[in-house]
């Protein structure tokens, strides 16, 4: 070969290799910004080794879709403060012993759950109640691996809560759709009960919509009225609040115990169709039902925690009674189906749209309401500034409203054993969403994340930060992201922590919280 054929031969390799790497950075796919759900269709699109099962309902035969799930279901074991010696912990400790009952231990406490992997970057759905106010989240997968996860966020209105581990090519199990799960359908769940590893169980969908009243509590005798449904107290305040649980449960006889919590309910093509959250029983222990929390409902409140650091909830502001025929005997009335609405929320979205007290909500978007959960599941999955179709009996005719969902008027307040950041992170007990540019403009300000979320008890909470405040700096490191956050608390080696910035008020801070080791 001469030198000119040797000269046009490389060329060619050259010129052949950089439309190679040109069109592999075209096609390399990019989730940043996209949903959990549409992350997850680049990944199956992109990844050709995920498997595609068809339903194994006819041979009943479970083994692909137990497969596919099991490696991304994870085992989560959380770590909480010791109890306080003082008060009534003495009180309990002293007559226990005295009278031969067993006595808590004072040291630190563990607890343990299930969670499911839904990106391969290591974000994590799990309970509210399996993370709540833990100090340390250890989450253990299918292969033994180990790691810390922070709390990005959490909702107790739903029981849902997005954890994070630091990985990358982590399994996943899809997003299914649960408005498609029907009755009587077979599923899977899959755990990890009584510490029981990597359990799976099956059964059949028992009903849908149930609404069981495990997550929605009353504060105060005030608080009563549910803007998405819910019973109302006999004694009304003059302006109804807002109980904000949110429940719909997918009901299944698959076994599901104490440990499952936080796991996936699948359908027999893996598809992950909810998260198991509780269980009906007299004893604790799996008695016949179980109850999941429906994936698509997640969704939503996964993608607002992950882009907004809080759930942005919608509300139609009324408050009403779910009827039956023992409430239409007492309202004297002939329509035993439907939502009797009592109250209105004063500037509220159905004021807007001309609904009035007295009326029957009898459909949402067309789909007759039998229960309340058919109304607060439609409404939980929608943003402030979306509209609904409501259906509403008046004086015994059917007309038709569109509402437009309203927000909060006013956000609540309230709604030391290692040195890794994952720990410390969750001792902060808050979420945060970095500021744009027009925002640090009107604080004035170069850096700065706001908080949109105050856990209960934890250090934002006793240092009286509150949410809407800005954070600007960290141990006297700037912050403008999570990932700042976690530099500035990686390296802290006097056991203080420096949080300086803006109150909502328009008052700076500079709190110092101590005895961090």
């Amino acid at each position: 070969m001469n030198m000119k054929s040797f000269g046009l031969t490389l060329l060619t390799a050259f010129v052949g290799g950089a439309i190679a790497v040109g069109a592999y950075k075209i096609i390399e796919p990019k989730t940043s910004g996209l949903s959990f759900e549409d992350q997850q269709k680049v990944y199956f699109a992109s990844n050709k080794t995920a498997p595609i099962m068809a339903s194994s309902t006819g041979d009943l035969d479970f083994t692909e879709a137990a497969a596919a799930v099991t490696p991304a279901v994870v085992y989560i074991r959380t770590t909480y403060a010791a109890a306080s010696n003082g008060g009534q912990d003495q009180m309990e400790q002293m007559f226990g012993q005295m009278f031969g009952q067993r006595v808590r231990p004072q040291g630190p406490q563990r607890a343990s759950g299930s969670g499911v992997i839904i990106s391969p970057d290591g974000y994590i759905v799990t309970n509210n109640h399996v993370v709540d106010k833990a100090d340390k989240i250890e989450v253990t997968m299918n292969d033994k691996r180990t790691f810390q996860a922070k709390v990005i966020g959490t909702d107790p209105n739903t029981d849902l809560a997005l954890i994070k581990i630091s990985g990358t090519n982590l399994p996943i199990v899809k997003l299914g759709n649960s408005d498609n799960a029907r009755v009587g359908e077979w599923v899977l769940a899959v755990g990890n009960p009584f510490n029981l590893t990597s359990t799976v169980t099956a059964g059949i969908i028992s009903a849908k919509g149930r609404n069981i009243g495990i997550i929605g509590t009353h504060e105060d005798d005030e608080q009563d009225a549910n803007p998405f449904g819910g019973r109302m107290r006999q004694q009304q305040p003059a302006a109804p609040k807002a109980n904000k649980a949110i429940e719909s449960f997918i009901q299944t006889d698959a076994a599901i115990n104490p440990g499952n919590s936080g796991g996936a309910l699948v359908n027999t093509k893996g598809e992950l169709i909810g998260i198991n959250a509780a269980i009906a029983s007299q004893t604790g222990s799996y008695e016949g039902y179980g109850f999941a929390i429906p994936v698509n409902l997640a969704k939503k409140v996964l993608n607002d925690i992950q882009k907004y650091g809080a759930v942005k909830r919608a509300f139609i502001g009324v408050s009403f009674r779910e009827l039956n025929p023992d409430v239409a005997q007492e309202l004297k009335i002939s329509t035993t189906n439907g939502l009797y609405v009592d109250e209105l929320v004063a500037g509220g979205a159905a004021e807007a749209a001309g609904v009035k007290p007295a009326d029957i909500i009898t459909k949402v978007n067309g789909r007759t309401i039998t229960e309340s959960s058919d109304l607060q599941e439609t409404i939980g999955r929608l943003q402030p500034g979306d509209k609904v179709d409501l259906t509403i009996m008046r004086d015994g005719h059917e007309k038709n409203f569109n509402v437009t969902l309203k927000g909060e008027t006013a956000v609540a307040k309230n709604a030391l054993a290692s040195k890794s950041a994952e720990e410390i992170y969750n001792k902060l007990g808050a979420s945060f969403q970095p500021l744009g540019a027009s925002q640090k403009a009107k604080f004035g300000v170069k850096s700065g994340v706001v908080v949109t979320q105050v856990r209960s008890g934890k250090m934002f909470d006793e240092l009286g930060i509150e949410v809407g405040s800005v954070i600007t700096s960290i141990n006297q490191v700037p912050v403008n992201s999570s990932a700042d956050i976690d530099k500035a608390i990686g390296g802290i080696k006097d056991g203080n922590l420096r949080i300086s910035g803006i109150d909502p008020q328009g008052g700076t801070f500079n709190n110092v919280y101590g005895g961090i080791r």
